[in-house]
């Protein structure tokens, strides 16, 4: 039986598909049991290990570089008699083996023997399925990223609209109220109170009073997108040229201002006076944040917004856009207090240094213009906002003459204007507001009681109409006055933008319109300049 055994053992041996030795353990330069020799190996060694003719080779001489790694291994397995399974590069051929070694008894014959097999194809199988998983994971993540920042930034926005509307509702009503304020001022001042010096003190005091309150829901206005504005081909270097001046005046010596200006900028339709007041109130928060002195600069660049960022923006269309950037050396922001930067009356400054409204302001105007503002800041570094305005495209340069308001002027009793508000308050200090300047003035509280004074009074000459009315609106009052008397002069009035004569924030070509509240002085000139406009 014996040599059947053996026979059977030999061709097992020769025949199997994994790799099996038996190793020998030697004393050597490094100590006791520092080294083995290969005493016995099969066949299938080499297939699996990469190494020929291993029988009789020392592992040091071998595989000078890991040999210590295989030793200690093996080492513990003779000296405990505990069997050990484990997987392992051999760094030599760059395979990864699975292994396990179980100690050839008795112990005195120092002997371990070694079954293996060459895994290398489940190895990196596995570790490509690691990769991708890891992949995989990263992408997740990032997508859920990508998916939290948008949702923050369409729940920003979605809060900016609603406290929009509200403050444009706000301020439309107040408008109102503060029309028949400042007309009643101005008509008590010039009617009865000229020649009294003590009581026009008072009546200027309150002259101040609603002119910081127009100033007010103007900003409001303007954070709610609902301000008209009176866009133009612009260019932003001249217009920052232009206000040097003015920003050295408002920022004061201690800190610098410096300009840097792109060469070739492109022009943008935007409306000057309104990007001249932002950039005045980035200035203006700048200086505060550097009560020490510093340095402001204002940037102009063209820049293009590409869609991988516009991705992570809310109402931002990619393109290209000219780029006005305000940057100060100042205190700069928390991250709690730059993702409120925006929110109307929100501020950091004490108490009597400021609305809260700067920066709303902004960003209504930026937005209502089709725009982008973003705002890099961190504590102790400093402030830049940037404001992203649409290129102009297919832009002639061409001069821009500035239009020069004409002093007041009064009628002669010979022109008759006809008044249609249905605020009962607001239509009476304007009946009497252009009474005063010498207009006969007829009023009516809609639109269809307006019809009716036209149709029986051709004397008139110019319907001065609210907007904002119950019933027929003054946009299209003004459309069926003109079609039964073309050339018609119409004037609009309105505390309140976003209507029937603009659209997307911008006048109708062609549209007159008088924002409320309104002087004295600028009614006669808003009066004069329609009806003496050539036909």
């Amino acid at each position: 039986a014996a040599p059947n055994d053996l026979a059977q053992f030999q061709t097992l041996f020769e025949r199997m598909d994994e790799g099996y030795c038996v190793i020998e353990f030697l004393d050597g330069p490094h100590g006791p049991l520092s080294d083995y020799v290969h005493v016995l190996a099969n066949p299938a060694y080499a297939a699996n290990a990469g190494i020929d003719n291993v029988v009789g080779q020392k592992v040091r001489e071998m595989v000078p570089d890991e040999a210590g790694a295989w030793v200690e291994i093996y080492r513990k397995v003779l000296l405990t008699g505990v069997p050990v399974r484990f997987e392992r590069e051999l760094e030599r051929t760059g395979r990864y083996l699975e292994l396990s070694a179980f100690r050839i008894e008795p112990v005195e014959r120092r002997q371990v023997a070694v079954l293996f097999q060459d895994v290398t194809r489940r190895h990196r199988a596995d570790q490509e399925l690691r990769e991708l998983n890891e992949t995989l994971e990263r992408r997740v993540q990032e997508e859920v990223d990508q998916r939290l920042r948008t949702e923050e930034a369409l729940r920003q926005s979605q809060k900016m609209e609603a406290v929009g509307q509200l403050t444009g509702g706000i301020a439309h009503d107040f408008n109102n109220m503060l029309a028949v304020v400042v007309s009643s001022l101005d008509l008590l001042a010039r009617k009865f109170l000229k020649d009294d010096p003590q009581a026009m003190r008072y009546v200027d005091a309150a002259r101040n009073g609603t002119q910081r309150a127009a100033q007010l829901t103007q900003r409001l206005l303007a954070f709610s997108r609902q301000q008209p504005l009176r866009p133009e081909a612009l260019n932003a270097n001249r217009l920052v040229a232009g206000m040097s001046d003015l920003l050295r005046h408002s920022i004061g010596g201690a800190i610098a201002l410096e300009a840097v200006q792109a060469g070739g900028l492109w022009r943008t339709h935007a409306d000057p006076n309104q990007l001249e007041s932002a950039i005045l109130n980035l200035a203006v928060n700048a200086r505060d944040a550097m009560p020490d002195g510093g340095r402001l600069t204002i940037e102009t660049a063209n820049a293009h917004l590409d869609e991988r960022y516009v991705a992570e923006q809310v109402g931002v269309l990619p393109g290209q856009y000219v780029m006005v950037a305000v940057t100060d050396t100042g205190s700069g922001m928390t991250p709690d207090v730059l993702a409120r930067a925006f929110d109307p009356f929100f501020t950091t400054k004490e108490v009597g240094r400021g609305t809260g409204l700067g920066l709303s302001q902004v960003y209504g105007f930026v937005k209502q213009s089709g725009g982008h503002v973003k705002i890099y800041s961190e504590p102790g570094q400093g402030t830049t906002v940037k404001i992203y305005l649409p290129r102009l495209l297919n832009d002639q340069e061409e001069e821009i003459e500035s239009q020069r308001v004409p002093p007041m002027s009064v009628s002669q009793g010979q022109e008759t204007v006809l008044v249609v508000e249905d605020e009962p308050a607001v239509r009476a200090s304007s009946v009497d507001a252009l009474s005063e300047l010498g207009y006969r003035v007829l009023e009516a509280d809609g639109g269809e009681a307006a019809l009716k004074l036209l149709d029986a009074h051709p004397e008139i000459a110019l319907v001065f109409a609210d907007v904002v009315m119950p019933g027929m609106n003054g946009r299209k009052l003004a459309d069926e006055a003109r079609r039964r008397r073309p050339g018609l002069r119409v004037l609009f009035t309105t505390g309140y933008s976003r209507n029937a004569v603009v659209h997307n924030g911008v006048l109708d070509p062609g549209v007159d319109l008088l924002g409320k509240p309104f002087t004295l002085d600028e009614l006669a000139a808003a009066v004069r300049a329609v009806l003496d406009r050539p036909d």
